[in-house]
């Protein structure tokens, strides 16, 4: 296998390696940062020094992966892992499979994951993984050999006190579990805490398979009442998988009305209230929300043009443009997918009065029941789900406290409230260090 490190002379701890040149595909996605960046820097005056280390990456590693396949040809697959930054502590990220993953995008993954972790003060840093493949063209036992290859490739990179990878994109419990096993196969003793998402039985958290959207429905609870909106709000929806599914549940048991979902095959619409869990039953057994019998003929083609209260993209990114972003009515916005709004909406929907409760935040769930599950599996004691919970709902809830502090302080919007202060967290963590 073959491996390339970005390295970076002012970072220490760098090895020398090859550097893999960058594509140029997602670009505008890391550009995005570097444009929040240079907000932090005009507003709370970011230094050069830590302006730099913040701009690059500290390592991404680049590997071929063979895979012997069912019919007996062997297929090389393209696998990453990017080291965005270490001050905080373990760099943490998810491993994603899809056809779509290229260097730059776990490059800019990595990147949010750092400021995500620094935003809601965990100790630990921020990375990504990911392998260019369609998982779903192949066999269990074809996806079972790519997922312990990847996990001999990155090994070295990886440790409970290093990177402790998770799932994201496509992957799952099963999967984790088969890299958690290859790994200890390598090292020769049992380290549950080297990747977090695991199954139960093996060292996983409860609460953890819904913790991103219980985490965004507690900073959404609180966004809400500083609005003004009580139980009862409306609330549209824009992707229906693992997080939004999760999220309208959570919300529905809150109180809030769900009377708009999409997926990418269709919108159900009900002003009185969807039925969640009869819609989620509907969409196993059709693909998609279509056609849901408990939904109304409505005007509009999708969620973003409904009059709710609250809107939650939670499918891509950039779902949200300059040719859409004037559509939208709802006045709460809440980011459970990574950067689903576009900088030049984002600049229309501030300017229109809308509350944005920023990815870094408001998907910050997840990592914060993987790093409970880490501290689980490092005191080898387990919580039951009511305290994951708790837990969980005190540290979203004063991170949306200490946010909202920020963005009163600078008179400023959440989101770049939620980077000033992810930002002041790394840059003491590398001046503590000696790096600046």
């Amino acid at each position: 296998m073959i491996g390339w490190l970005r390295t970076c002379n002012y970072w220490p701890k760098c090895a020398t390696e090859k550097v893999k040149p960058l594509n140029t595909k997602h670009v505008d996605q890391f550009k995005r940062i570097i444009q929040r960046l240079e907000k932090v820097k005009e507003l709370a005056g970011l230094d050069d020094k830590a302006f730099a280390l913040l701009s690059e990456p500290q390592k991404v590693l680049e590997v071929n992966i063979p895979v012997k396949m069912d019919d007996g040809t062997m297929k090389i697959f393209k696998g990453y892992r990017a080291q965005f930054n270490d001050a905080r502590g373990p760099f943490k990220g998810g491993i994603r499979f899809h056809p779509a993953v290229t260097y730059d995008e776990v490059k800019t993954l990595s990147a949010w994951m750092t400021f995500k972790t620094a935003a809601v003060n965990l100790p630990l840093g921020g990375s990504k993984g990911g392998v260019v493949v369609d998982p779903k063209e192949l066999s269990d036992r074809e996806l079972e050999a790519l997922s312990r290859r990847y996990a001999q490739a990155i090994h070295k990179l990886i440790g409970p006190e290093v990177d402790v990878p998770a799932p994201d994109v496509a992957t799952d419990p099963r999967i984790m579990a088969w890299m958690m096993d290859e790994y200890e196969k390598i090292v020769g003793r049992h380290q549950p805490g080297v990747i977090t998402g695991k199954p139960l039985s093996i060292g996983g958290s409860a609460a953890r398979s819904y913790s991103t959207a219980q985490g965004g429905a507690f900073v959404l609870d609180e966004a809400a009442k500083k609005i003004g909106l009580h139980k009862g709000a409306t609330v549209a929806i824009e992707g229906f998988g693992n997080a939004g599914s999760h999220m309208a549940l959570i919300l529905q048991k809150m109180g809030y009305k769900i009377t708009a979902v999409s997926d990418s095959r269709g919108t159900a619409v009900n002003c009185m209230g969807l039925d969640v869990q009869g819609l989620i039953e509907h969409k196993e057994q059709t693909g998609s929300v279509r056609n849901y019998v408990g939904g109304e003929k409505f005007v509009g083609s999708h969620c973003f043009e409904q009059d709710t209260d609250i809107l939650i993209p939670a499918a891509l990114e950039n779902s949200i443009t300059q040719e859409n972003a004037e559509i939208i009515k709802a006045k709460l916005i809440v980011e459970l997918a990574n950067g689903p709004i576009t900088p030049e909406a984002d600049e229309i929907l501030l300017q229109k009065g809308k509350m944005i409760v920023p990815d870094i935040l408001a998907n910050a769930g997840g990592v914060m029941v993987s790093y409970f599950e880490q501290v689980q599996n490092a005191y080898g004691y387990y919580w039951t789900e009511h305290e994951v919970l708790a837990k969980l709902e005190g540290g979203m809830r004063k991170s949306f406290e200490e946010i909202w502090a920020v963005k009163e302080k600078y008179q400023t919007d959440l989101r770049t409230a939620a980077y000033i202060l992810a930002t002041e967290r790394i840059v003491q963590a590398m001046r503590d260090r000696g790096w600046i």
